[in-house]
């Protein structure tokens, strides 16, 4: 009998993973009030929006009046992605909760992503999460490619421990390591892992599976034995990388929180208002979620 955890943290980033790689863009009005409506579902994190200049992510061109806009609840941390300390300045201004800064652990990616090397990025991870931290907020830091690359394939556990390292001496809360194109397997999720738990405390990280091959729900199950109780999902299962060739959705929030609870194990998620938040975006984007709850939805 594996020794799960009783209660896993989900933290919903669709406003921002999902809609930034989906064509249809949702007016502010209406991601407003589908941010609204998931925090009517039990999450305590939603990721709502994303401060990187709209030339590079024109779905979320409007991130401070939707950051500004939506109905804020207690106990709900809303967070927000940040490129640099202009975005962070943005994010500030906006009253967000929670800062996520971002880079890889693969040269080319970072490179496509951020147009900068690793070496280049960390200056600028440092100066935004000192001043974040220093503004009272908390920081969490994405960390893409972990479990394979796009551009150059297998990614070792010491690239990824690298970065993990330097952003945690910056004063990080939490690291996000993230399967950017949906290729990681149980197996190599435990081996990673098997190294990751000797170094680091737990508690600090966070997983991200892309559902690209069909994969996610199987690398979260594995990642429980490890004592990981942090995942990141988008509902319905939007979402991908604009700068991932293949990277299709995340694992999607309905499909995790059925899982779990068949499990017995806790979320704080009411399934049926998560379900009525889905159609609500899938009814905004025209076009049916590929998450399996919905497609049970739909069909009924």
């Amino acid at each position: 009998m594996m020794s799960w955890p009783e209660k896993v943290t989900i933290k919903e980033v669709g406003p921002r993973d999902g809609l930034q790689n989906e064509k249809v863009i949702i007016p502010a009005q209406s991601k407003m009030e589908w941010i609204d409506q998931l925090s009517d579902t039990g999450l305590s994190y939603i990721e709502v929006t994303s401060f990187v200049h709209p030339k590079w992510i024109p779905q979320l061109s409007d991130a401070a009046l939707v950051a500004k806009g939506i109905k804020r609840k207690p106990g709900i941390t809303y967070a927000a992605l940040v490129p640099n300390q202009r975005g962070l300045e943005s994010a500030l201004e906006a009253n967000i909760d929670d800062i996520s800064v971002f880079m890889s652990s693969s040269e080319t990616h970072n490179l496509k992503n951020i147009n900068k090397s690793i070496s280049d990025t960390f200056p600028i991870m440092k100066d935004v999460i000192r001043t974040a931290a220093n503004s009272g907020k908390t920081v969490r830091g994405y960390v893409s490619t972990v479990f394979g690359c796009p551009y150059e394939g297998e990614v070792s556990a010491d690239q990824v421990f690298r970065v993990c390292d330097q952003l945690f001496e910056y004063g990080i809360d939490e690291v996000s390591l993230g399967d950017t194109i949906g290729v990681a397997s149980p197996r190599q999720v435990s081996l990673f892992l098997e190294q990751a738990v000797k170094r680091y405390d737990m508690s600090q990280i966070a997983l991200h599976f892309h559902d690209t091959r069909g994969m996610a729900l199987a690398n979260i199950l594995e990642s429980l034995n490890y004592g990981i109780d942090t995942f990141d999902s988008s509902l319905g299962g939007l979402g991908g990388c604009p700068y991932a060739p293949g990277a299709s959705g995340n694992v999607a929030t309905d499909d995790l929180v059925h899982m779990l609870h068949k499990m017995g194990i806790h979320t704080g998620i009411n399934p049926e208002k998560l379900m009525k938040a889905a159609a609500m975006v899938q009814s905004f984007l025209g076009k049916p979620l590929p998450s399996h709850q919905m497609a049970v939805n739909n069909a009924q």
